[in-house]
């Protein structure tokens, strides 16, 4: 393992999971996410909402609550930063990176915590579905779990929500804020943790809707970041890590190859997947 640098500052509280939610608008995916989250949660918990300076009124609201940590930037850090800010401020043995436009399901968090002291996962991330809420989250989240509560796939964790032990971060250090904006500051980080020997996992014992990158949807939209972040962020991963194009596409052709196989595997054997997606009212597998 990496030499520790105590990059979490804050003395480490056991049993506590600090949850850092960054913010760019979408006011009302924010307000569905923490009901969901006041609703579905009893473990011990604090919540960090990074605002990254949102104009449609996610300021004002989040000033009115209680019990939540509050960090307010006069700009767009974008993830890693904001991620990094969140990271920073949290108290927990367990420090949660989730995105805002997601709903959560019953007992979704003792369902991670399990899952990572039983598979021994430094990183774990829940199953998803991603689309359009049409269904009950409950009964849905209910049959999965049950039927997939053993089911994991190691080395694979996702940057829509994932649970990182305070050990980790100490490590490895925070996200890389090379990254502009979004994207591939998740890809980068899980790299690290592998590379320095931790634990990644996708597991079925906890659940969550994804309704799908609308902060990312919403920048692109606007016109206040004129320049191509995603490229950029690509063309920086692909110097950093030295990828060839032919290695490149090996490791895509590779991922894509192993995604299929345990996808189908775990569709034929379990009725679902540890990740689907609603594309044009057809369930996907992936």
């Amino acid at each position: 393992m990496a030499a520790v640098n105590h990059f979490c500052t804050k003395p480490a509280q056991p049993g506590l999971v600090s949850i850092v939610i960054p913010l760019y608008n979408q006011l009302d995916y924010t307000k569905s996410c923490l009901q969901s989250l006041i609703e579905t949660t009893r473990s011990n918990i604090e919540i960090i909402l990074v605002d990254n300076a949102s104009s449609d009124g996610t300021d004002v609201f989040i000033s009115t609550l209680g019990n939540v940590t509050v960090i307010s930037n006069a700009e767009n850090r974008g993830c890693s930063g904001a991620w990094n800010q969140g990271s920073r401020a949290a108290s927990g043995e367990w420090i949660m990176i989730l995105n805002n436009d997601v709903l959560l399901s019953p007992d979704w968090l003792e369902g991670l915590l399990e899952a990572a002291e039983r598979l021994k996962l430094d990183i774990v991330t829940p199953a998803i579905r991603e689309g359009e809420h049409n269904y009950d989250i409950n009964s849905y989240a209910m049959e999965l779990t049950t039927r997939m509560k053993n089911v994991v796939r190691r080395g694979r964790a996702n940057g829509i929500c994932f649970m990182a032990h305070r050990r980790v971060f100490n490590a490895i250090g925070g996200f890389d804020e090379n990254f502009r904006i979004g994207q591939y500051e998740d890809t980068d980080f899980f790299l690290r943790a592998t590379r320095a020997g931790f634990l990644l996992g996708t597991v079925g014992s906890s659940f969550l809707h994804h309704f799908g990158s609308v902060t990312q949807k919403s920048i692109k939209t606007s016109n206040r970041i004129a320049k191509p972040y995603a490229l950029e962020n690509k063309a920086y991963f692909i110097r950093k890590w030295k990828l060839p194009w032919w290695r490149r596409a090996l490791i895509r052709n590779s991922d894509k190859l192993i995604n299929r196989i345990q996808s189908q595997m775990e569709k034929r054997l379990y009725g679902h997947s540890l990740m689907e997606k609603l594309i044009d009212g057809k369930l996907h597998y992936e």
